[in-house]
């Protein structure tokens, strides 16, 4: 277990109060492009510092990247990580490459206090928050174990694995920071999306947040109705939906930008036609696209995955009205794919790193 502070995680002025006074402020400045830059895999490469300075840094301070304990590989390529963070704690990553692109989905807390009941994240709890440095170290980790250059590399962010980001959002939003920082990792905030079950109060204050750095909306639906939504996702006994589509409603988007709503079908339970037409007419007035997505199943989620034809059903009535796209799962094989992260070990793949 680490317990020296980890550099990862400090923004510029952070860097500077932990050198000291006696450093002078430019000293700072090359040890926040070695981390965040140019990416430096351990302290001791960061040679245009003092070598007492960098002795320093290396016996008292961290880098504080997680560590890569088990990584599955999918037949479609994807990969998930089992990582470990600084006090033995372990969170999912999962890498989705593309012709052209990359995504990688990422958690903001150690398991989850939303309690979705077709999700197999829900089961684990929540253990705790993730810090800044945690969040945006599995960028840089994940990136870095798979040869790609965040800032040069055409890489998206998901903040969609364990977690409810909102409930962590001091922390998701200094990551953000740091992801998007154009001196640092240099990720444009239009290729960093965050997903929210519904907490209304925090999506009014990330609406707060500055435009250069504040990540994209999206909004975990899955329901056509209050009665249906409160059934399969608790969360809005407390936060009801006329009151998250209210939010919506206020949140200040950019110009470029649209809101994206989230909707798991389940098969006989929210997938019929009149749940398509019940979601095109309450999204009616909102600028959005929906990304419809059939449930991933696992072991202990009591609810099926609709047939193909359901699915491409249900699309087709909301596209009359919305942009409507159909999210097609990654990683079904190792456990990888949506609302399926619950840190399992794959005993029959062959594969694990």
């Amino acid at each position: 277990m680490n317990t020296l502070p980890n550099l990862v995680g400090l923004e510029l002025g952070e860097i500077q109060t932990l050198l000291g006074a006696d450093q002078p402020k430019f000293r700072a400045q090359q040890v926040y492009d070695a981390v965040y830059r140019l990416r430096v895999p351990d302290l001791g490469r960061i040679t245009n510092l003092p070598k007492p300075l960098r002795e320093r840094l290396q016996s008292e301070t961290a880098l504080g990247l997680p560590e890569i304990e088990l990584a599955y590989d999918s037949t479609d390529g994807t990969r998930r990580y089992l990582l470990r963070l600084s006090d033995g704690k372990t969170v999912e990553a999962v890498w989705m490459p593309e012709t052209a692109r990359a995504t990688v989905c990422i958690s903001t807390q150690v398991g989850c206090p939303v309690n979705c009941g077709f999700c197999l994240t829900a089961l684990l709890g929540l253990e705790r928050n993730l810090n800044a440095g945690e969040i945006a170290g599995q960028v840089l980790r994940v990136a870095s174990d798979r040869g790609f250059t965040p800032n040069v590399d055409r890489l998206n962010i998901v903040m969609m694995g364990q977690g409810e980001p909102l409930l962590n959002l001091a922390n998701v939003l200094k990551a953000t920071r740091l992801l998007t920082d154009p001196k640092g990792i240099a990720i444009s905030p239009r290729r960093i999306t965050v997903s929210t079950s519904g907490i209304v109060p925090k999506i009014e204050e990330l609406g707060r947040a500055p435009e250069e750095s504040r990540p994209r909306l999206a909004i975990s639906l899955n329901a056509s109705t209050e009665e249906q939504r409160r059934e399969l996702m608790p969360i809005t006994r407390k936060y009801h939906l006329k009151d998250l589509l209210e939010a919506c409603r206020a949140y200040p988007l950019r110009p470029w930008e649209k809101l994206s709503f989230e909707y798991v079908l389940l098969g006989g339970v929210n997938d019929t036609d009149a749940d398509a037409r019940r979601v095109a007419k309450m999204l009616a007035n909102l600028n959005v696209k929906v990304n419809v997505i059939a449930l991933n199943p696992g072991p202990g989620i009591p609810y099926r995955t609709p047939e193909p034809e359901r699915v491409a059903a249900f699309q087709a009535i909301v596209r009359k009205s919305l942009p409507c796209f159909l999210r097609k799962p990654r990683g079904l094989d190792v456990y990888a794919a949506c609302g399926q992260l619950k840190r399992m070990e794959l005993v029959t793949v062959s594969n694990p790193r």
